[in-house]
C-alpha cells in the first residue's frame, strides 16, 4: 500500500469515527428524551423526530469541517508557500465541499423542522415553508445559516483561484459568523439571565467548533508533514487550551442556569433525574475525556512533534475527535430539549 494509500484511508476513518460518533450521541440523547404520546394531540413523525437531530449533526460536522480547513491556513502560516501550498491545495477544495454540505444540510433542517411544526400535515409546500420562515425563529436562522455557507463556498472558490489573495482570516471570521443564529433559537428562555445566556451560548459554539474544527484538519492534513505540523501544533495548543476553558466555563454556566432558574425543580433534582440534566452531565463528561486527552497530546506529545519525531499523533487526535463528535450529538439534542420534560 502506497503512503498516499494510507493517508486517504485515514482520513477517511477519521471522518467515519466522527460522523458515526455524532450520530451515535444524537440518538442517545432522542432516547432519552423521548416521551409518551399524549391522546388527542397530533403527534411528529417518527422519521421526521429521528431525522432532525441527524441532519442537524451533520451539519454541525460540516461546519466544523469548513472552518477548520480554513483555520488550517492561519496554523500553517504564510511563510513557507513551498511546504503549505501541497496541504492547501487539498485543503481549499475540502473546505468549498464542506461549505455546500453545511449549507445543503441547514435547507434539509429547515424543511424537516416545518414538518415538525406541522404535525397534521402530511405534504408540505414551499408556502408552508415560506410560513415556519416568517413565523419562526429557527427558520429564519436556518435560511440565514444556509445563505452564509453558500457565500464561504464563494470565497472558497475564489481562494482555490487566488491563494491566499483571498485572506484565511475572512473565511474563518465569515464561518465563526454564521455559527450564531442558530443558538439564539435554543434555550436561554429566562429572561432574567437571556442576555448573558445569549453571549454565553454564542461564545460556546464558536469555541467548541474552533477548537475540534482546528484539531480535525491537522489530524486529517498535517501528520503526514512533520515540519508544518511542528510549526502548527504548538500555535493551535495555545487556541485549543482557550477554546476548552471557554467551552466548559459557558457550557456549564448554560446548563446549570436553564436547571437553577426552573421553579418547578430543585437542582440536585433537574440535574440527574431529568433528560436535560442527563444530557448536560454526559457533555461535561464529554469534556473530561477530551481536556485530558488534549492534555496528554500537549505534554507528552508535543515535545516529541516539535523535534519532528514520530509520534502517535493520528491515534491520539482520532479519539479526541471521536469523542468531540460524540459531545456534538448530545448537545444538538440539548438544545432542542425541554428542562423538564412534558408527560
Amino acid at each position: 500500500m502506497t503512503q498516499a494509500e494510507t493517508t486517504s484511508r485515514a482520513r477517511v476513518a477519521v471522518l467515519f469515527c466522527v460522523v458515526t460518533a455524532g450520530i451515535v450521541g444524537a440518538l442517545i440523547g432522542v432516547a432519552l428524551t423521548a416521551t409518551a404520546p399524549v391522546p388527542g394531540v397530533a403527534q411528529v413523525s417518527e422519521v421526521v423526530s429521528v431525522s432532525i437531530p441527524i441532519v442537524r449533526v451533520l451539519l454541525d460536522i460540516s461546519a466544523v469541517a469548513t472552518i477548520g480547513l480554513a483555520l488550517l491556513s492561519v496554523l500553517v502560516g504564510y511563510d513557507r508557500p513551498k511546504l503549505s501550498e501541497p496541504i492547501m491545495r487539498i485543503a481549499r477544495p475540502a473546505s468549498v465541499a464542506a461549505a455546500l454540505v453545511w449549507a445543503t444540510t441547514a435547507l434539509v433542517a429547515l424543511i424537516l423542522q416545518t414538518a415538525e411544526y406541522r404535525p397534521g400535515s402530511s405534504t408540505l409546500s414551499m408556502s408552508d415553508v415560506g410560513s415556519y420562515i416568517a413565523d419562526v425563529g429557527a427558520g429564519k436562522a436556518l435560511l440565514i445559516v444556509a445563505v452564509l455557507a453558500l457565500l464561504h463556498a464563494g470565497l472558497g472558490i475564489l481562494a482555490l483561484k487566488h491563494g491566499e489573495k483571498v485572506p484565511a482570516e475572512v473565511r474563518v471570521g465569515l464561518g465563526l459568523f454564521a455559527l450564531l443564529p442558530l443558538p439564539v433559537t435554543g434555550h436561554a428562555s429566562n429572561w432574567n439571565y437571556h442576555d448573558y445566556t445569549m453571549i454565553s451560548m454564542e461564545l460556546h459554539v464558536m469555541s467548541a467548533v474552533a477548537w475540534t474544527g482546528g484539531l480535525g484538519a491537522m489530524a486529517v492534513l498535517l501528520v503526514g508533514n512533520r515540519t508544518l505540523l511542528a510549526h502548527a501544533l504548538p500555535r493551535f495548543s495555545k487556541l485549543a487550551t482557550l477554546c476548552l476553558i471557554l467551552g466548559a466555563a459557558t457550557g456549564l454556566f448554560n446548563g446549570l442556569i436553564e436547571i437553577s432558574l426552573n421553579p418547578s425543580l430543585g437542582f440536585w433534582e433537574g440535574v440527574f433525574t431529568t433528560p436535560y440534566g442527563q444530557l448536560v452531565l454526559l457533555k461535561l463528561l464529554c469534556t473530561g475525556v477530551i481536556a485530558s486527552l488534549g492534555a496528554y497530546t500537549r505534554w507528552k506529545l508535543m515535545p516529541q512533534i516539535v523535534r519532528h519525531n514520530r509520534t502517535a499523533l493520528a491515534a491520539w487526535a482520532t479519539l479526541e475527535l471521536t469523542v468531540m463528535g460524540l459531545a456534538f450529538g448530545f448537545a444538538v439534542v440539548l438544545t432542542r430539549a425541554p428542562v423538564v420534560p412534558t408527560t
